[in-house]
């Protein structure tokens, strides 16, 4: 049996949108992390090697332009001249930071991850 000299391509929409859910990008039925940002070594529902998909700081880059993105306009809401306003507009920009980092990161990361699986981004060919 030969095999082709071009692997098959992978749909890479469909791999970006189990990555955001957290789910492997070949089958979609097994968990892409093994803990909050630390990839599982391989699918347990298909066996696809997952944890080699090295994400590095891609996650985190995009995690901070979002949440920045996000989060920015709330200061010229909330700008003041008030000491106890601004302070208590702190602590509410803070929160909201802090609780879509914490949601975001992870899918991220599954983001990342899916996109290098669909691309085949640092496989070795054969020979």
């Amino acid at each position: 049996m030969t095999s082709s000299p071009h692997p098959p391509q992978r749909n890479t929409w469909l791999a970006i949108r189990r990555g955001l859910r957290l789910r492997c990008p070949s089958c979609g039925k097994g968990r892409l992390l093994a803990g909050f940002l630390r990839p599982a070594a391989e699918c347990s529902a298909c066996g696809e090697a997952t944890g080699q998909l090295r994400s590095d700081d891609g996650p985190a880059w995009a995690t901070i332009l979002l949440v920045g993105h996000l989060v920015s306009p709330a200061f010229f809401v909330f700008a003041t001249a008030d000491a106890d306003t601004a302070l208590k507009a702190f602590f509410f920009i803070a929160a909201v930071v802090i609780g879509a980092t914490l949601l975001l990161l992870p899918r991220m990361k599954g983001l990342f991850m899916a996109l290098i699986w669909a691309s085949r981004a640092g496989e070795t060919e054969p020979g």
